[in-house]
């Protein structure tokens, strides 16, 4: 298998969402620093203000709700005009919600995909005619491991990684006749402010629950977490890769976690197999 760079030593242009912390402005900071020129998109200005002093003209800094799509729409528009292209558009915006199946209400669901899902949709939305009319680029979604497998208490927040990854995987077969790339990443657990009061919104709390959340709370802590510095060579390959993947595990611990979990689904499956045969009637 290959993993030549095609066209690593041309600069590319990245529309970026979410880039005021965490894994967006660590990705946004090192592509910078690499040549490469970046549209770092955040809710507040203010936030990503030191990127514009840092790298002038080779930074364009937007302000971003990605729930509202008319600046979506405005924002990837602004940013095609003002480079000439976009070769990777990245969707890396989010937050958890923290709480129960029982506990979270559907305002509060609603509130996580209308960020989660439909703020990602409406930057791929906007940005599909420009990428079909230059001839390609590169969607990138910043998923997680979670996306595959579950955990209590963010059950809602897993959910929206399922229905991410889904997307993905349907447009990556839709594009790839316009030469339009699709990368999903699905980093693990990392010491970045995703785990911050920011980056979490909390469900009103059951008392029946509590035990339960202290205990997951303090398994949590004691997880191990990557170093979200130690990521930008890895994304850089995805990006300058001819054929990058569909899907890309960022660190260690996804795939011995992801491995075990479907060896378990098949299992189950296997041994019910009879039982599915013969609902499927002559």
């Amino acid at each position: 298998m290959t993993h030549q760079n095609d066209n690593s030593s041309v600069n590319k242009v990245w529309f970026i969402t979410g880039a005021s912390r965490g894994f967006g402005r660590v990705w946004a900071d090192a592509a910078l620093k690499r040549g490469d020129k970046v549209a770092a998109t955040a809710r507040t200005l203010a936030s990503i203000a030191d990127l514009k002093e840092k790298y002038g003209t080779n930074v364009l800094t937007l302000e971003l709700d990605v729930t509202n799509p008319d600046q979506v729409k405005t924002a990837v528009a602004k940013a095609h005009a003002y480079f000439g292209r976009l070769d990777i558009v990245l969707n890396n915006a989010g937050y958890s919600l923290v709480g129960t199946i029982e506990e979270a209400s559907a305002d509060d669901v609603r509130a996580l995909y209308e960020t989660n899902i439909f703020g990602t949709l409406a930057v791929i939305q906007a940005a599909l005619p420009l990428l079909r009319q230059q001839g390609g680029g590169h969607i990138l979604g910043t998923s997680s491991g979670l996306g595959h497998v579950t955990m209590p208490v963010i059950g809602y927040y897993c959910s929206s990684k399922w229905a991410f990854e889904a997307i993905h995987e349907s447009l990556a077969a839709e594009v790839k006749p316009f030469g339009i790339k699709v990368t999903i990443i699905e980093p693990g657990a990392y010491a970045t402010e995703f785990g911050s009061q920011d980056s979490l919104k909390f469900a009103a709390d059951l008392d029946i629950y509590t035990d339960f959340k202290i205990q997951f709370f303090g398994g949590l802590r004691n997880m191990e977490r990557g170093d979200p510095n130690a990521t930008p060579e890895a994304i850089f390959k995805i990006v300058d890769a001819e054929h990058p993947p569909l899907r890309f595990n960022l660190g260690s611990h996804n795939l011995p976690w992801v491995r075990a979990a479907y060896a378990e689904r098949l299992a189950t499956w296997e041994a019910w197999e009879s039982v599915s045969n013969s609902a499927q009637g002559q």
